[in-house]
């Protein structure tokens, strides 16, 4: 019964998705012939359509799997532990000297060679 379903559910999947393209490119297509309004109007426009498009992908399972995972990484970004603001200007500042300790060594040794090959060359 659930695999019926399943087939079934993604029969109409494609439908949706099918749905969506026409409502993006309702929207691409306005914001082309109606150039001469408004930019907020459009802007308006522009944004109801994407929610539609929005709304109607979520009701796929595609869109229900990417919901699930936005939720679940939400929940997991609450368990990271950030850095202290010492730390993270620390930590910068420590990349910024070694971008610069390499990059006089890099423009030393390309120094070196330019020198070396105009020896050679004369």
């Amino acid at each position: 019964m659930k695999a019926n379903a399943q087939e079934n559910n993604s029969r109409f999947d494609s439908l949706k998705w099918l749905l969506v393209v026409a409502v993006v490119g309702a929207a691409a297509w306005g914001n082309t012939q109606y150039a001469g309004e408004p930019l907020l109007y459009r802007v308006i426009a522009i944004l109801a359509l994407a929610a539609v498009g929005v709304a109607i992908a979520l009701q796929t399972s595609q869109g229900g799997a990417f919901w699930t995972l936005a939720k679940g990484s939400r929940s997991e970004i609450r368990k990271v532990v950030w850095p202290t603001r010492q730390e993270t200007t620390q930590t910068t500042l420590i990349v910024v000297v070694v971008v610069v300790v390499v990059g006089l060594i890099l423009w030393g040794l390309d120094t070196l060679i330019g020198w070396l090959a105009s020896l050679l060359i004369g």
